[in-house]
């Protein structure tokens, strides 16, 4: 991919992203603005798990107080969970692989792994709510172990042990406060 064909909007970078495309990982650093349109991808995942939670403790009639911090902690998890997540991939590559790139080059790709996420807005479905939430985070640890392995040069099975370990870490935070938020209705 040169670089005149990385000179794409949000929409084109939300869908080579969601393709899992490893050429568009491998030459994230390319894309003019990389770090400003990650973030915006990130936000925008942010933006979209805050909407389906609004409408449901809309509809459970959560508090006013209640509901601006259900949505604070959630939104702060996610953001900070992205942060987290690629410390943890920046400092095991670090560890075991010469040649790591930098924190601040693999917050592009990493980002980028979160357009699945944009979705989110879709678990206002009835019954269907927990296994999309479960589909789009499974699809965004695929992204991640894309761009894990195409930023750092691994094999996909290096990749995706270093994509698991902080993983785990951030479902376990983002089911905490999606209990809390339940229980918090009541």
């Amino acid at each position: 991919m040169s670089i005149q064909t990385t000179k794409t909007g949000l929409g084109r970078t939300l869908w080579r992203a969601l393709t899992l495309r490893a050429g568009f990982y491998d030459n994230a650093h390319h894309i003019p603005h990389a770090h400003r349109l990650a973030l915006t991808v990130v936000l925008l995942a942010v933006l979209s798990q805050l909407l389906g939670s609004l409408v449901i403790l809309l509809i459970s009639r959560t508090t006013l107080p209640l509901m601006a911090l259900i949505l604070l902690l959630q939104g702060a998890a996610i953001l900070v969970g992205y942060y987290f997540w690629t410390f943890t991939i920046w400092k095991l590559g670090r560890w075991f692989y010469r040649n790591t790139p930098g924190y601040r080059e693999l917050l592009s790709p990493i980002g980028f792994a979160y357009a699945p996420q944009v979705l989110n807005f879709l678990t206002l479905i009835p019954l269907l709510g927990r296994p999309i939430e479960l589909v789009l985070s499974v699809w965004s640890l695929l992204a991640v172990i894309v761009a894990v392995r195409e930023g750092l040069n691994l094999k996909t099975r290096s990749a995706t042990l270093i994509c698991l370990v902080g993983w785990p870490l951030i479902q376990l935070a983002i089911g905490f406060i999606q209990v809390f938020r339940l229980n918090g209705g009541n």
